[in-house]
Parts: structure tokens; C-alpha cells; sequence
């Protein structure tokens, strides 16, 4: 289904299960420019995203190196209960 606006094209964003099966040729289309929302009973339940969408969403914006340096608690100081020396225990081997 498309509609044509200011010389763009739209297309549809949300479809019902039952429309989205019968029509998955256009729904995969319309995802290249959009994300494609599937409902079931009138409630969103999927979506179908660009494999490019995808990948900007599912790869890490940084390493955990990079969160934990940029992290505002970085130079917290933490007060840790002084711990008692344990004797070591004997071992039979």
C-alpha cells in the first residue's frame, strides 16, 4: 500500500498478523525504509527492522574498557570493611 506525499513515497508501518502474512513481500520492503510493526489482536507484538537497523542496534556502542573509563563513577572511592588474616587451613593430599 503506498501513498504518495510531497513526491515522497509512504508506506505502511503497522500491520496485523493476518495482513502481514499475506502480504511479507511488502512488509520486508517497507522495512529497507522503515520499521514494520506486527499486531495480534490489536496489540504490538513484532517488529521488522532493516538488516542495516538491525545491526546499528545490536552491535555495542563501546567496548566495556570504554564504558567503565567513561563511567562518572570511574574515581568513586570505595569504603571496604577491613577483612581479619584467615589461617590456612591443612590440606591432605
Amino acid at each position: 500500500m503506498t501513498v504518495n506525499v510531497q513526491n515522497k513515497t509512504k508506506r505502511k508501518t503497522n500491520w496485523q498478523l493476518q495482513e502481514a502474512k499475506a502480504m511479507f513481500s511488502e512488509v520486508i520492503k517497507s522495512a529497507a525504509s522503515a520499521p514494520q510493526i506486527i499486531t495480534v489482536h490489536g496489540k504490538e507484538t513484532a517488529v521488522i527492522l532493516s538488516i542495516a537497523e538491525y545491526k546499528k542496534l545490536a552491535s555495542p556502542r563501546f567496548t566495556l574498557f570504554e564504558f567503565i573509563q567513561n563511567s562518572p563513577l570511574r574515581n568513586l572511592e570505595l569504603e571496604l570493611p577491613s577483612r581479619q588474616p584467615e589461617s590456612m587451613r591443612e590440606v591432605a593430599l
